[in-house]
């Protein structure tokens, strides 16, 4: 339900870097969205999304996303994602978000793929 406050924690400690998105990805999250991005942007391997407890995206939200994908492709930087609900994988399809990254099943399967 939309209204969980956002907030994403990264983690740099494995071969990949590892966004931790947590709450409602909508105009509130831009500012935070931005800043993790900042702090992932020095990390090893392929930036990492993962989605389980993101909780509602809207249509800004994925706008956000969008520009997340087109600064990690102007660095060459390859992303993954996972944790998806099942609406929302089908919505990256629908968008065409999932042809710029590899979405998983879940954080096992992301981190045991060598994309």
């Amino acid at each position: 339900m939309p209204g969980d406050v956002f907030f994403a924690e990264v983690d740099k400690t494995g071969s990949d870097t590892v966004v931790e998105i947590h709450g409602d990805i909508n105009r509130a999250a831009q500012a935070g969205l931005a800043a993790a991005y900042d702090q992932a942007e020095d990390g090893p391997g392929r930036l990492v999304l993962d989605f389980e407890d993101a909780q509602y995206i809207n249509s800004t939200g994925i706008a956000l996303i969008v520009g997340l994908l087109a600064r990690a492709r102007a660095s060459e930087r390859k992303v993954a994602a996972f944790g998806l609900t099942h609406h929302y994988r089908e919505l990256f399809q629908i968008t065409r978000l999932s042809d710029f990254m590899t979405i998983y099943e879940d954080q096992n399967a992301a981190t045991a793929a060598n994309d």
